[in-house]
């Protein structure tokens, strides 16, 4: 079932590159006593999502912040050090914090599993963006499939004002 407003975010595990190396961590922990804005993206060094939408996220991340938003994140189902190099390339460095589902387990608890085997890309998370207060989905946006745009960064900013 699909994650909807209102509801808890799921328990589960992601990882995080950290300066010691990768980190798997409670999503719930490192969201509890925060205001989250999560986007995700079904693909690192994919077209949309590296000339759109993590781009959108790092050039209005202190604007977002300043919206009392305590962390901006960029969820993709790719292992880490592909998020750790794609975040890099676009200069994504404390604006994003890029987080790796690699198995596609998180992205099954939160129901949003793409499935673009037919384009040889396997299962990979829907495009979306929302809000998450203290555990809780405040705001969702979730793109309709081939689409961009209510999920991006400049939507989430005027949905924050």
């Amino acid at each position: 079932m699909t994650i909807m407003v209102g509801d808890s975010i799921p328990k589960g595990n992601l990882v995080r590159m950290r300066e010691e190396g990768p980190e798997a961590f409670d999503v719930t922990e490192l969201f509890q006593n925060k205001r989250v804005v999560l986007f995700s993206v079904p693909g690192a060094f994919t077209p949309t999502c590296s000339n759109k939408h993590l781009p959108g996220y790092i050039s209005n991340a202190a604007a977002i912040k300043q919206k009392q938003i305590d962390m901006v994140a960029c969820l993709a189902v790719n292992d880490i050090h592909v998020m750790h190099a794609w975040g890099e390339s676009l200069g994504a460095k404390n604006d994003v914090l890029m987080l790796a589902d690699g198995n596609c387990s998180y992205t099954e608890a939160l129901g949003m599993v793409l499935d673009l085997a037919a384009a040889n890309m396997g299962r990979r998370c829907k495009r979306f963006s929302a809000l998450i207060d203290d555990g809780v989905i405040t705001i969702l946006n979730l793109e309709p499939p081939k689409e961009f745009g209510i999920s991006s960064a400049e939507a989430m900013l005027k949905q924050l004002s």
